[in-house]
C-alpha cells in the first residue's frame, strides 16, 4: 500500500507545481487554497502515508489500509474538484461536492487512524533501526 500513496503523491505533486506556476505567471492568486490544499493534503499528506506504510508492513497489509487508500482516493480528487469549481465561479452550490469528499477523507484518516494505534508497534521501529544501522 505505501508504493500506491507514494505514486499517487507524486502526480499530487506534478498538479500542485503547475497550479502553482500558473498561479505565479498569471498573477491570478484566487486558487492560493486549492494550491495549498494540493500539496499539503495531496502531496505531502499521501507521501507520509507512503513512508509509514513501507516501514510498518503489517500496517499496510491491514484491510484498514485498503479502505483508508480508496476512500482518501474517492474523496480528495472530488474535494479538489469542488474547491476548483467554487474559487472560479464563486458559486457556494459546489460547497455541496467540498462536504461529503471531505467526510470522505476524514473517514479515511480515521482509519488510518486506527490501523496505525491497532498495527503499528514499537517492536517493529527497533527492527528497521537495526536494519539502518546495519547498511552504514
Amino acid at each position: 500500500m505505501g508504493v500506491r500513496f507514494i505514486k499517487a503523491a507524486v502526480v499530487y505533486f506534478l498538479i500542485g507545481l503547475g497550479v502553482g506556476i500558473y498561479m505565479s505567471s498569471s498573477q491570478d492568486l484566487r486558487f492560493g487554497s486549492l494550491h495549498a490544499h494540493i500539496n499539503l493534503v495531496g502531496w505531502v499528506s499521501m507521501a507520509l502515508f507512503g513512508v509509514i506504510y513501507h516501514f510498518f508492513p503489517k500496517a499496510s497489509s491491514h484491510k484498514l489500509a485498503t479502505i483508508h487508500f480508496w476512500l482518501y482516493n474517492i474523496g480528495l480528487p472530488v474535494f479538489l474538484f469542488s474547491l476548483f469549481m467554487l474559487l472560479r465561479s464563486g458559486s457556494v452550490k459546489w460547497e455541496w461536492g467540498i462536504i461529503p469528499s471531505a467526510f470522505l477523507i476524514i473517514l479515511s484518516v480515521i482509519c488510518f487512524l486506527i490501523n496505525v494505534f491497532t498495527n503499528v508497534s514499537e517492536s517493529q521501529e527497533s527492527s528497521i533501526s537495526s536494519t539502518k544501522n546495519t547498511s552504514i
